[in-house]
């Protein structure tokens, strides 16, 4: 097997041949509209919220909207995407946050972000990256697979499993590495049935050599 991590470059040529199309697969048109759709999307697939959001960014444009939204009536608005009850919650305390400390503008900075409710460093990077197009590597639940698979980390938090991938790589490849892994968590490294036989990232998985 070759060491992944002095191989970093091979298996990002790899990735990027493989999956020329990966990006983030929740639909957005501002930061807002990421924000609530990444807490939507915490145990739920990107295709579920792309169908509630449809409507719901429409009802709600801004910050203020959500902020004063009628709690049932949110829940009700997305309970498709499971865990609704303290999804609303967060939505709406994000919301306030937004309104009454940050003028109902989504902070573009990590630091500030967290202070919102429903926000954790996954949620903070997926905005910074991808509406902000600031250095940022989200860790999900395929990211951080595929790492563990390919030796690329030890760790299970994903604090340090962030940490450990922005150390391989530039900064402006971060955030198109976590697209990349993802994709390859998604489309061929499952959790549960991955297809190793065939996998072209194999010479430099220990996952298959166990």
């Amino acid at each position: 097997m070759k060491d992944p991590i002095k191989h970093i470059e091979e298996i990002w040529n790899i990735l990027e041949k493989s999956y020329p199309d990966a990006r983030l697969l929740l639909n957005f048109q501002n930061p807002l509209e990421l924000l609530i759709a990444s807490i939507l999307a915490a145990l739920c697939t990107d295709e579920k919220v792309n169908q509630i959001t449809r409507e719901l960014f429409k009802k709600y444009p801004t910050a203020l909207d959500y902020a004063d939204s009628d709690l049932q009536t949110l829940e009700k608005e997305i309970w498709q995407t499971g865990f609704y009850r303290q999804k609303a919650k967060s939505i709406k305390g994000c919301a306030r946050k937004l309104v009454d400390e940050f003028n109902e503008e989504v902070p573009d900075n990590l630091k500030d972000l967290l202070k919102c409710q429903g926000v954790g460093r996954k949620t903070a990077n997926l905005v910074l990256g991808n509406a902000f197009h600031k250095p940022a590597l989200p860790v999900d639940t395929h990211v951080k697979r595929v790492a563990q698979r390919l030796g690329l980390t030890t760790h299970e938090d994903p604090d340090k499993i962030e940490e450990d991938l922005t150390q391989l790589l530039p900064k402006e490849r971060w955030l198109r590495f976590s697209h990349l892994l993802g994709f390859h968590g998604r489309k061929g490294c499952a959790a549960k049935k991955p297809i190793c036989p065939t996998c072209f990232l194999r010479e430099y998985c220990l996952f298959v050599n166990l």
